[in-house]
């Protein structure tokens, strides 16, 4: 059998459609979308990159950061997989984008993979590729020769294998293994877009500072929609908003 193809997860920066990201001698720009309620099946309010709208799993996020994490969830998707070159979902882009993030903000990216683990794959779950092609070759060892199994069934015949607990913990070390993968690819990325990969957490806090207050402006003044670039480039993150009070916001990347 020939070996999985798992170019469907890396993306060329270079290629990215220009209504989608644009370079120019500001930097790059990226275009993205706030509604007050999206019709998507969650209406979530929030942004979205204009790159992840029609992607089933992409809920809209806001301003709000976790607990263990300084910087919200859109920024992840800016930074950690548009930016870098990963695709926006999928369990083995996610894999990759977390330990982008991770580089990023210091976070330990386990508690992430285990949840990925337990809500998804212990079901029977993933996203961007067969639960086949996304196992290791170890467990795939495990399993009967030519038997048609389902996801579940899969997952099933694993848990007696190996034990639930251990099952668990072998398959959150393959998402550490696959998410290191993607670390050339990410840098390899940034230099692409004429950024600089050491600069990653200083733009991070720069964008969600920006998102902060964008986003804050956007829920108050009860608006629906709103159309915005964000261009970055090693100095500064602008927003460039329409319909807002003021529709250009700067911050500075601190040095």
């Amino acid at each position: 059998m020939a070996a999985p193809d798992y170019s469907h997860s890396l993306r060329d920066v270079s290629r990215y459609p220009t209504d989608l990201l644009k370079q120019h001698d500001q930097g790059i720009e990226v275009f993205a979308t706030y509604k007050k309620v999206w019709n998507d099946g969650f209406g979530a309010r929030g942004w979205k990159l204009n790159a992840t709208i029609g992607d089933p799993e992409i809920i809209a996020s806001t301003r709000q950061t976790g607990l263990r994490i300084n910087t919200s969830v859109f920024v992840h998707d800016i930074l950690d997989h548009f930016l870098s070159g990963f695709g926006i979902s999928g369990h083995r882009s996610e894999a990759m984008a977390l330990v982008q993030l991770a580089k990023r903000t210091g976070s330990d990216p386990r508690p992430d993979f285990k949840q990925l683990v337990n809500e998804d794959i212990m079901n029977g779950r993933v996203n961007g590729e067969t639960l086949l092609t996304f196992l290791p070759d170890r467990m795939l060892a495990l399993l009967p020769v030519d038997a048609e199994l389902t996801n579940k069934e899969v997952i099933s015949y694993l848990k007696d294998a190996m034990g639930a607990d251990a099952l668990v913990e072998a398959l959150v070390d393959h998402f550490f293994m696959l998410g290191r993968k993607g670390k050339d690819h990410a840098v390899e990325s940034w230099q692409k877009l004429g950024l600089i990969p050491q600069n990653a957490t200083r733009t991070g806090l720069a964008l969600q500072a920006l998102l902060e207050k964008v986003d804050y402006e956007a829920e108050s003044s009860g608006t629906d929609r709103l159309d915005v670039s964000i261009v970055l480039n090693n100095e500064e993150c602008v927003f460039i908003v329409n319909d807002l009070s003021e529709s250009v916001y700067h911050k500075t990347i601190a040095r």
